[in-house]
This record gives C-alpha cells, sequence and structure tokens, in this order.
C-alpha cells in the first residue's frame, strides 16, 4: 500500500479559477474557524483536506517549494482575509447571534464527518484506533468544559506571543479551541478589537508566537503522521469530535437560556429555528464543497 507520506508529498494547485476559488473560500473559513468561539482552525483545515499537506510543507519548506506556493497561496490570503474580516464582525455584531452561527461550523463537521472517518482508516484500522479516538474525544470535551473556570489576565506583548502560540496550537492540534481559552482568560474581545484596529503592538508579538509554535511543532506533527498513520489520524478524529460535542454546554445550551435569549432579543422558537437553519446550511455547504473535490483533484 502506499504511504500517506507519498500521497500527500505535493499537493497539486491544479488548473483554473475555480479550483484557486476553491481554496481561497476554504482559507477564508480556516480563518474564521481560527478565532470563532469553540471551534478549531486546524478542524477546518482537516475537514477541507489541507492540514497534512500543510503540516508537510511547514515541517520542510524547501521540499517542493514552488509547488506548495502555489497550492496554499489562495489558502493563506483567505485565511488573512477570514481572521482580520471577523474580527470586525465579532466586534461589531457577532455576540448577539454567536451560537446560530457557530450552529454553522458544526453542520460543516457533521456533513464531513463519514470522509473523515474513511480518511482516517485509509492505512486500517483496529480496535486501538478507536479506543484512541475516543479517549482524546474525552479529553478535548473534557478541557472545553473545565476551561471556563480559568482567571483572567492582563493583556502585555508576552501575553500576546503565547496567546498566539495558543492559536496556532489549534491549527497543529485539531480540536482544541484557541478562541476559547482565550475567551476564558478574558482576553479575546481585546484580541478581535486590536486585531481590528490594526494595533501592531498586539498583532506582531501575536504573529511570532504563531509562526515560531507552528514552526517548531509541524515537524514532530509530520513526523508522527509518517509513522503512526491510523493511530494519529483517528486522534485528530477524536479531537474533532471532542471539540464539537464540547462547543454544546461552552456555546449553544447557553444561548438558550432565558438570560442568552434576552441577549439575542430572540424567543425560544425563532432562536431554534435560527440555529437549525444555519446547521442545515453548515451540511450542504460541507456536502458541496466534498462534490467540487471530487471534480477537482489537488494532488
Amino acid at each position: 500500500m502506499e504511504s500517506s507520506k507519498n500521497l500527500i508529498q505535493a499537493p497539486n494547485a491544479g488548473p483554473g479559477l475555480q479550483n484557486w476559488v476553491i481554496r481561497l473560500v476554504k482559507g477564508i473559513l480556516i480563518g474564521i474557524g481560527g478565532i470563532l468561539p469553540g471551534l478549531s482552525g486546524g478542524v477546518l483545515s482537516v475537514i477541507f483536506g489541507v492540514y497534512q499537506p500543510a503540516i508537510r510543507f511547514l515541517s520542510n519548506i524547501r521540499d517542493h517549494f514552488l509547488a506548495n506556493v502555489r497550492f496554499f497561496m489562495p489558502i493563506g490570503i483567505g485565511g488573512l482575509a477570514g481572521i482580520f474580516l471577523f474580527s470586525i464582525f465579532v466586534e461589531k455584531a457577532f455576540g448577539q447571534y454567536a451560537a446560530q452561527f457557530v450552529c454553522l461550523f458544526i453542520g460543516f463537521v457533521i456533513g464531513t464527518f463519514p470522509s473523515l472517518y474513511k480518511q482516517a482508516g485509509r492505512e486500517g484500522r483496529d480496535s486501538t484506533d478507536l479506543v484512541l479516538m475516543v479517549v482524546w474525544a474525552m479529553i478535548i470535551f473534557g478541557l472545553m468544559f473545565l476551561g471556563r473556570n480559568f482567571p483572567k489576565i492582563q493583556s502585555s506583548p508576552l501575553v500576546w506571543f503565547f496567546s498566539g502560540a495558543v492559536v496556532a496550537l489549534g491549527f497543529i492540534i485539531p480540536g482544541m479551541s484557541p478562541s476559547n481559552f482565550l475567551i476564558y482568560f478574558g482576553l479575546y474581545d481585546k484580541m478581535a478589537g486590536a486585531l481590528a484596529g490594526l494595533d501592531l503592538s498586539m498583532i506582531l508579538p501575536f504573529s511570532l508566537g504563531i509562526v515560531l509554535c507552528v514552526l517548531a511543532l509541524s515537524k514532530v506533527a509530520t513526523y508522527l503522521f509518517d509513522h503512526n498513520y491510523s493511530k494519529i489520524f483517528h486522534s485528530v478524529l477524536g479531537m474533532v469530535i471532542g471539540s464539537t460535542l464540547g462547543i454544546f454546554p461552552a456555546i449553544i445550551f447557553p444561548a438558550y437560556t432565558a438570560e442568552g435569549l434576552a441577549q439575542a432579543s430572540l424567543t425560544f422558537l425563532p432562536a431554534l429555528a435560527f440555529g437549525a437553519v444555519m446547521l442545515v446550511a453548515g451540511i450542504l455547504i460541507s456536502y458541496r464543497f466534498s462534490k467540487l473535490e471530487e471534480e477537482v483533484s489537488y494532488e
């Protein structure tokens, strides 16, 4: 059987505007997922099939450099656009309908879970793989649940550096939601405001933390995938499951309490209908992406 390393060594950017736009949209959604409460850019990069090629590229930038740059350029542009544009949106309006918009991204996970499970078992699976999937789902769910009790801290360049590293971990470790931890520490609104206002005193140390963390850990992730593909991918899949389930007590359920409904200026049934529509939209969007990827080969 051909190894996972050979299968994802040099992603093919492919011809045509449609291919480029698809990757741009993926990048925008991954960027949004990187700062959207309850989600992880890593989860969406797994869902959209760019996680392993990105990790491999970052772990050895000189290998197939031009092919990788062509492939990841629209994803990178989209990711930056998603982060900065959504930071403005967060500052202006997102808080009122946070739970309903998060339902959109839950739909992405539901719509692509069968293909992710199939991909995890591409080189076979055994009972140990399934146990790892369940264990990691429980760990990530527990971290998200317990994280609500973290103490608030004051912002500083050093704090922003480590905050950037935490955001990077959300990519390296799919399922970890860095925005949740920033919320728990009282830094999320400050981060969104600083990004929207292009505050370099925050952006520079924050970006440095992201870059150094990704470069430091991408080689580790690549090594693990190359030597234990099935177990690592099932662990990643468990993280995706745990983070998705963890969204409900952290984000969704509080939105349907009396206080949450009052904050959104909605009654229970309209709020439920709004969330259901966003959930279905997410499922349909992810389904359409899967169909487009059957028509256009990236690798």
